[in-house]
């Protein structure tokens, strides 16, 4: 009698411990200022962890003290990225960082991820300073690290035993495909419409301001295209996988 061993079922939701815990600590920060944090005591956290291009003007030209002095001149080129505008905000930057975090986290494993992440985070806040110097508007989200995790995913995700190339392999060893040459990336058809659209929804945040978002905020695009760039330069210096070999032509048998 033959008895059929039932294959063990999939996960529905497969993620890296990395994203797990990462998600886990920002949904967790949110809740904390929503929920037990008064109006005025969230605002004190908001200055003193969110990103200000303010606080980076000489004090006797801005007339603005700012908690913290010169360690958090520091550290919110990195903890801005922990906090969110809105529950919105939140879900849909958690939403990105499942989809293309998750590549990135496969690939390169916790540490390295989480390292590409921090500076993807930091070069977004020094691109939206270098634009918006001297703006008092606080700058929070993790989007800039995103849009590394984006960068970065697109260098590999189209390859041909990719997740999302010719043959759409679904087990982790897809996402260890070796990456081609960047110069070879940007002549990837997929991935050339995927800048394109990614940077002309850019354009369009830049262009229209605080009406795509209903006007009570503003989009902080440059930070985005810091943290994308970040990622696409950057993303061979973490990579882990050996770079793909050249094409020698067919084997002859």
């Amino acid at each position: 009698m033959n008895v059929m061993t039932p294959k063990p079922s999939q996960p529905a939701i497969n993620l890296p411990l990395s994203i797990t815990v990462l998600a886990g600590i920002m949904i967790a920060i949110h809740m904390i200022r929503s929920l037990l944090l008064s109006p005025s005591l969230d605002l004190d956290v908001l200055v003193l962890f969110a990103f200000i291009p303010l606080r980076y003007v000489a004090t006797e030209q801005s007339l603005v003290t700012f908690p913290g002095g010169f360690g958090a001149d520091i550290w919110t080129f990195l903890s801005y990225a922990f906090l969110h505008g809105g529950v919105m905000h939140l879900m849909m930057n958690m939403l990105w960082m499942a989809i293309f975090g998750t590549a990135v986290a496969w690939r390169f494993g916790a540490v390295r991820f989480l390292l590409f992440s921090a500076i993807c985070a930091i070069m977004g806040a020094a691109a939206h300073l270098l634009t918006n110097w001297g703006d008092s508007v606080p700058t929070v989200g993790a989007s800039a690290a995103i849009s590394g995790h984006m960068a970065g995913a697109i260098r590999f995700v189209f390859a041909a035993d990719g997740p999302l190339g010719a043959f759409r392999r679904k087990d982790k060893a897809a996402y260890m495909s070796p990456a081609v040459p960047l110069r070879q990336a940007l002549a990837n058809r997929q991935v050339l419409t995927f800048l394109a659209i990614w940077f002309g929804i850019n354009l369009v945040f830049g262009l229209l301001g605080g009406a795509v978002v209903g006007g009570g905020g503003s989009i902080a695009w440059q930070a985005h295209i810091g943290g994308f760039l970040a990622g696409l330069l950057l993303f061979g210096v973490f990579d882990p996988i050996g770079k793909k070999p050249k094409y020698q032509g067919p084997h002859l048998v």
